[in-house]
């Protein structure tokens, strides 16, 4: 096993087989205190497992996990030639690890890069399906997809579809987040220009980063076909709570101003939805069907 401490002093890269020179696709995930164990091996068996499978899967140990974790994620490694486990020395957030991820890999000229949670399951062409559309589409340069919402027992709970095409897409930024970030396929074009998550932005750095590249002219798509089961497990409406809101309704803000998209009807909604999230856990519930109703509604018409 091979422990060598890159040029981030936060970071402590664990590899057994030599690091490629060169790589097609990344794909990027974190743990923390609070995942499960049987859920991470769900995860990181259904990347590793894909019909095509990337070329480096790496995975940050973002601060202190649990033993079974941690010895199971090592394994793992040691098994896996295109496995690479990541020690983060504390818990820095999301942000943090997939721009740390993005970094490391640059130097490897990738051309895209994967999201993955580790409590969520890909559908086993997932990687396949999206490099094909965005090798048939040179134009597209965020790929995501519809997923089917399970709960803690796996048990399907509904599925989660959002615009297909990039003028719908673009539209919906002031309403809501278009994309599922779980499911997301980057060109790495996109992060070559500089693009970054905002580390400030703990539980919302994804819609931040796409409103920021649909202002930079960037373009977007989602697959039809759901491409991931997410887990939304108990108290997922607690967790959708008020920092995560007052976040979101800057979000809007920013959309409105940066995409031209101020209205009377947008400044509205975004306040109505707030109102709501600022409630206790059932108006959180109930805002976040709502938002799935109209959704679906916009889709039919």
């Amino acid at each position: 096993m091979s422990l060598n401490l890159t040029s981030n002093s936060q970071f402590i890269l664990q590899s057994s087989s030599p690091l490629p020179s060169a790589v097609q696709s990344v794909c990027g995930m974190s743990v923390y205190i609070n995942d499960r164990v049987e859920w991470v091996k769900q995860a990181v068996e259904s990347v590793l497992n894909q019909t095509m499978p990337p070329d480096l899967l790496v995975v940050v140990l973002d601060g202190n996990v649990s033993d079974e974790i941690s010895l199971y994620l090592s394994k793992t490694e040691k098994s896996h030639a295109n496995f690479v486990l990541v020690h983060g020395l504390k818990n820095r957030g999301l942000s943090v690890c997939m721009n740390y991820i993005i970094e490391m890999t640059l130097p490897l000229q990738p051309k895209y890069f994967f999201r993955m949670d580790a409590d969520d399951i890909c559908v086993l062409h997932r990687f396949e399906k999206q490099i094909t559309l965005l090798e048939k589409h040179p134009d597209v340069d965020i790929l995501g997809s519809a997923l089917w919402e399970i709960d803690e027992n796996g048990k399907r709970a509904g599925i989660r579809c959002l615009p297909l095409t990039h003028s719908k897409l673009l539209k919906s930024f002031s309403r809501r987040c278009p994309i599922n970030h779980p499911t997301v396929a980057i060109r790495f074009s996109v992060f070559e220009q500089g693009h970054r998550y905002l580390p400030d932005m703990l539980n919302t750095q994804d819609y931040f980063l796409w409103i920021a590249l649909a202002a930079d002219g960037k373009k977007f798509a989602n697959v039809r076909e759901p491409l991931l089961y997410f887990r939304r497990i108990n108290g997922f409406y607690k967790r959708r709570g008020r920092g995560k809101s007052v976040n979101e309704f800057k979000a809007r803000l920013l959309a409105m101003e940066l995409l031209s998209q101020r209205s009377i009807q947008n400044y509205c909604y975004a306040l109505l939805v707030l109102t709501l999230r600022m409630m206790p856990a059932w108006g959180i519930k109930f805002a976040y069907k709502c938002d799935r109703f109209l959704l679906k509604l916009k889709r039919h018409h």
